[in-house]
């Protein structure tokens, strides 16, 4: 589990990052808070930052239950493709809106299996014990 709660770390510090980026990318452009429009560049870093925090609602509990219910390395193995998308999403879309397709999908993906998996093994669980 170890392996797993770093994961969890090293996505939260992303996130963090991100938001330090969103940071600097306010005073670039000369964007003043609590405005978040009016700079396309800035809505691209500001959109990146929104997207990540709503995968992360679902990341953080769904690598947590994969990884009690199924497997802590293959949950670990999944959370790092999550990251590693996350990294090449923000890049994409911060160059052009139409850039971060690939790294939604690396990051994604792994979402959608993390849960499924915490799911069916809940399942799978459940009917052990009835």
């Amino acid at each position: 589990m170890m392996l797993v709660h770093l994961v969890i770390a090293l996505a939260l510090l992303e996130f963090l990052l991100f938001g330090f980026a969103v940071a600097r990318a306010r005073v670039s452009c000369n964007v003043p808070a609590p405005a978040t429009t009016g700079n396309e560049t800035f809505e691209r870093y500001f959109r990146v930052q929104a997207n990540t925090l709503e995968q992360l609602v679902v990341f953080v509990p769904s690598i947590l239950l994969f990884a009690h219910y199924v497997q802590p390395l293959m949950a670990a193995a999944l959370g790092a493709v999550f990251i590693i998308g996350r990294a090449v999403y923000f890049r994409g879309y911060v160059r052009s809106a139409a850039g971060r397709h690939l790294g939604f999908t690396l990051s994604f993906a792994p979402n959608v299996a993390l849960l499924a998996g915490g799911l069916i093994g809940i399942a799978r669980a459940l009917l052990a014990h009835a």
